[in-house]
């Protein structure tokens, strides 16, 4: 049931500044695998499923935000395969595009509002909630750690399974959009050493990120890239401007948060020559595109 990932098509990016510079770059379009478990999340979510089910567990727990794409995930997930689910959330109650479709998928919600969320690094912090939900499965915010790892490492076997179809033999790096740095783990952790792994970064430094990814992985084999423009979840007009140009080129859907940052980040790698004409790139797009609803 779980094991069986849909298949994500691989599609070249055609933008002008790509073809300026003599680079090659490839999407590999996760978004379209789901209309509700889309991008990274169905490999996140898989082995958590699985550890559910194998245990009997009536339920999964996980935390996040009000336009949470792991909370919509794990939602829709829980809906589909007969999981109770609940969700711990940040601040106080507000009423999104995202929030009304977890309460529609029949999440329960939790409004932690903001230091008990920064709480959730706390040691003792899901004691309570074992307490209240025994026997669920408790999901780290965004679906990080090593069961994420695991599940993303696959992402690799789905952008090589379309190499042949654009005529390539081989690629030389891949670039994404990061947030927990668990999708980027997962393919450094597929790809030992062979090809390196760019993580534009759609946090702050602070966040922790480098700290995540090593205690994954260690610390070879990936690089990272600040994007995050002032803040997890800062918009501005230039961002916006780039990803309406970029979606009338390409016509490729992205969202500010993740994909467009990261799109954004390459294109400033790129006319700095950080990559040589020639060079193929794999561009991940890690989905989110429902939470487009929270500023459109």
């Amino acid at each position: 049931m779980f094991a069986d990932l849909p298949s994500a098509p691989l599609h070249p990016l055609r933008l002008p500044w790509l073809a300026q510079a003599g680079v090659e770059c490839a999407i590999l379009r996760l978004d379209l695998i789901d209309p509700l478990i889309s991008g990274n999340k169905w490999f996140k979510l898989q082995r958590p499923l699985q550890r559910a089910r194998q245990a009997g567990s009536p339920g999964l727990i996980s935390l996040g935000g009000n336009h949470s794409n792991h909370l919509h995930a794990l939602a829709a997930a829980g809906r589909r395969f007969g999981f109770a689910t609940a969700g711990l959330l940040r601040g106080h109650r507000q009423d999104t595009p995202t929030v009304r479709d977890l309460e529609a998928f029949g999440m329960q919600l939790h409004w932690l509002g903001y230091a008990g969320y920064r709480a959730r690094h706390h040691q003792d912090f899901w004691r309570p909630w074992q307490a209240r939900y025994p026997g669920w499965h408790c999901i780290a915010e965004g679906g990080a750690g090593e069961d994420g790892l695991v599940g993303c490492a696959q992402i690799v076997e789905q952008a090589r399974a379309g190499l042949g179809a654009l005529g390539w033999a081989d690629y030389h790096a891949w670039w994404l959009a990061v947030g927990t740095g668990t999708t980027l783990a997962g393919l450094v952790q597929a790809e030992q050493g062979a090809h390196p792994v760019h993580g534009a970064l759609a946090v702050p430094e602070d966040h922790g990120v480098a700290q995540n990814v090593a205690a994954l992985v260690g610390v070879s084999g990936y690089h990272l890239h600040a994007a995050c423009r002032g803040g997890f979840a800062r918009i501005d007009e230039a961002l916006l401007d780039f990803i309406a140009a970029s979606e009338r080129y390409s016509e490729v859907p992205l969202e500010a948060l993740y994909t467009g940052k990261a799109l954004l980040a390459l294109r400033e790698q790129v006319e700095a020559g950080r990559f040589a004409r020639g060079t193929r790139l794999i561009f991940v797009h890690t989905g989110g595109l429902q939470g487009r609803r929270g500023y459109l």
